[in-house]
């Protein structure tokens, strides 16, 4: 049985046994001595009360939003929602949720090994001071603020003239959507990673390459779950470009394949806001939504604790 002593020197037994359950972190403040220490500086007082403010908001706003959908939608789920075919008397959910895993499955598949091996590149190879690299900067950012109906507008006379209307085009344009804000967060991550790391790798005789993939990304997979996974929230509630591209609610009765058309979770809960008399479904349907966001996040967190290193 493990003990809570500690011993001094290199003779244990003749050394006084210290308890380690007593010993108090100097530098741990407690919340009622940073108050005293705000009181002298009205400043930082008001400051730290916008803060916690703020928080407050933010954290009262996301919960007052979930329990209102989900006292809303919860009364209204059944099984009949979760029918393999659609029909007008059960309006079944389940061929957009498959069209919603296949659309955000494939574009992660596509987006993520380019926006990683580009942020790589403009971090690890590329100078600061490239013009090439700054170029590349500048689009990314522009590009991660154009609101999606443009995207889908540039997908519909892009890739529905190569493939018409199917999910394949609606993959290819949320890919699109999604690269830029996977490549900056995945170069942020990557420039916060210390140089020492680098160069302890570099002393150790280990190559570039060995050190971007051992020691470089695991150290930098929290900032890249990051990314990837506010970019998974951007698919799954994407609802104006994938109208445009890869189908509308019409062709719901059953799951499509790459090169048919297809609705996905937001637009068929948007279709059936937009008619009025499916409300109660269509906040069923936004609960199985909010649910299938909350799985992809927490196995994606999962998978990122499991690849990053804490040094």
């Amino acid at each position: 049985m493990a003990s809570n002593t500690l011993t001094l020197g290199r003779e244990p037994e003749n050394q006084p046994e210290i308890d380690v359950s007593k010993i108090v972190s100097i530098n741990r403040v407690s919340f009622k001595d940073k108050l005293k220490s705000y009181a002298k500086k009205p400043f930082s007082m008001a400051i730290m009360l916008l803060v916690m403010l703020a928080a407050l908001i933010t954290a009262g706003a996301v919960v007052w939003i979930l329990l209102h959908t989900l006292l809303q939608g919860v009364p209204h789920l059944s099984l009949k929602m979760f029918s393999w075919t659609w029909t007008r008397e059960n309006l079944s959910i389940m061929p957009a949720l498959i069209n919603t895993l296949v659309i955000a499955g494939l574009a992660l598949v596509i987006a993520v090994p380019i926006g990683v091996f580009a942020a790589i590149f403009m971090v690890e190879y590329a100078k600061s001071t490239n013009i090439f690299v700054k170029i590349v900067r500048m689009a990314a950012e522009t590009l991660s603020g154009i609101p999606s109906i443009v995207y889908g507008i540039f997908g519909n006379i892009f890739f529905v003239a190569m493939f018409g209307y199917c999910l394949l085009s609606g993959v290819f344009t949320v890919t699109l959507m999604i690269l830029p804000l996977i490549m900056r967060t995945t170069e942020e991550s990557l420039l916060a990673v210390p140089d020492s790391f680098r160069e302890g790798s570099y002393a150790l005789g280990a190559g570039k390459l060995r050190t971007i993939f051992v020691i470089i990304l695991p150290s930098a997979m929290s900032g890249i779950i990051s990314g990837i996974i506010l970019g998974l929230g951007r698919i799954v509630g994407e609802t104006a470009a994938l109208i445009f591209t890869a189908g509308s609610p019409v062709n719901a009765a059953h799951a499509s394949g790459l090169f048919s058309s297809g609705c996905t979770l937001s637009v068929f809960l948007y279709s059936l806001m937009s008619e009025g008399e499916h409300v109660h479904e269509a906040w069923a349907t936004a609960v199985v939504l909010i649910l299938l966001v909350v799985i992809i996040n927490g196995l994606a967190e999962f998978v990122g604790n499991k690849l990053k290193k804490e040094y």
